[in-house]
């Protein structure tokens, strides 16, 4: 027996074939594959769950979703930059803070990602998470764009694909199923202490992260740079491998136009780095930041900023009973700068000038 449905959008659909659990994408040309049923994109669920009906997806969209996607850049498989355009006007808010980006439970997940298992009464569920807001930086025309006055947001995202918890992955195999013109939950709140209010003209400013975490790292170089921030500006990224650089062209032309900006990029796994890893907290030991700058590190004058993997930022842990902090092990950024007179916040209302926002899959 061959069971369809129709969706709204008509033209993508997704192919089942009997005795597997792996779903194939495959445009529909209103023929049904020979063998298997056809389920439309965004209504197929694993074998053994009822199908959703094409009109139960069209209403809880209706529903839960205020925005649209306005576009998408696929740096690899699992890398992309995608903005959103809400509903409502983007309300006033800062370089470096967040939001939240959510699916319905009922969209597809990308194939090849850890299978997810949802009771029935799971899949009418929206699933939500924060996201930093990025910037491209630069506008289409090559000038230093600003986030501030665009329709929509920009965010750097990579697809986790599986996770040692044993959980699947929620989000992210369902946004990497999106393409431009579909419809998503945006939050409308914009929030976050992480923020460049205490930084002055002449401050050296440390913009340091791993991966994803340099998304609100570009939204801080472009508001520095669009203020004419005279204090020279670092932005350094450490990822795996030179491809995860999704911005890396673009840090290449504003070197090569403001003098203050320097970029470092960092890929540990590389073939010619084999042997010679290094990583955020070599580079602030061994001198090569004050060499590029020009200037030491003066913490009366400097601010840092620390996004991304946890080991990286190595936030000290407070001992209840004595009130004394100690730092992780291996040594993070924080432990390496702390030696040398900085001072990270300890919360909200005891701001030091190293500042932190951890986040890992």
């Amino acid at each position: 027996m061959v069971r369809y449905s129709i969706s709204n959008k008509g033209v993508d659909a997704w192919c089942l074939s009997i005795g597997s659990s792996k779903l194939r994408r495959q445009p529909y040309t209103g023929v049904l594959p020979a063998s298997g049923f056809l389920a439309i994109r965004r209504t197929a669920t694993n074998m053994g769950h009822r199908v959703m009906e094409s009109e139960q997806i069209a209403q809880m969209r209706s529903e839960k979703y205020n925005a649209t996607v306005h576009g998408l850049n696929k740096v690899h498989s699992d890398l992309m930059m995608i903005r959103i355009k809400p509903d409502k006007p983007i309300m006033s808010h800062k370089a470096g803070q967040y939001t939240l980006l959510g699916l319905g439970n009922w969209e597809p997940r990308l194939p090849g990602t850890m299978e997810e298992v949802l009771p029935e009464s799971e899949r009418s569920k929206l699933v939500r998470r924060s996201y930093s807001i990025s910037a491209a930086i630069l506008d289409e025309k090559g000038d230093l764009g600003n986030n501030h006055t665009t329709p929509y947001l920009e965010f750097y995202i990579v697809l986790v694909r599986e996770t040692s918890s044993g959980k699947a992955p929620a989000l992210t195999p369902r946004l990497f199923m999106l393409r431009e013109g579909d419809r998503m939950f945006c939050g409308e709140k914009i929030t976050g202490a992480y923020n460049l209010d205490l930084v002055k003209p002449d401050d050296t400013v440390l913009l340091l992260g791993t991966g994803t975490g340099e998304a609100p790292h570009n939204y801080m170089a472009q508001q520095l740079l669009l203020s004419s921030h005279n204090g020279p500006i670092v932005s350094a990224c450490c990822v795996r491998l030179k491809k995860d650089l999704g911005y890396l062209e673009t840090h290449e032309k504003l070197m090569s136009r403001y003098r203050n900006y320097h970029y470092l990029p960092l890929a540990t796994r590389e073939p010619e780095n084999a042997g010679k890893k290094v990583y955020i907290q070599d580079l602030l030991k061994s001198g090569e930041v004050e060499r590029k700058i020009g200037r030491e590190l003066d913490p009366s004058r400097t601010h840092v900023f620390l996004c991304g993997n946890p080991a990286m930022i190595g936030v000290p842990e407070k001992n209840r009973e004595t009130g004394e902090y100690s730092y992780p092990v291996p040594e993070g950024v924080i432990e390496v700068l702390e030696k040398r007179g900085f001072r990270a916040d300890r919360g909200h209302h005891d701001r030091g000038n190293i500042h932190f926002e951890e986040y890992w899959s």
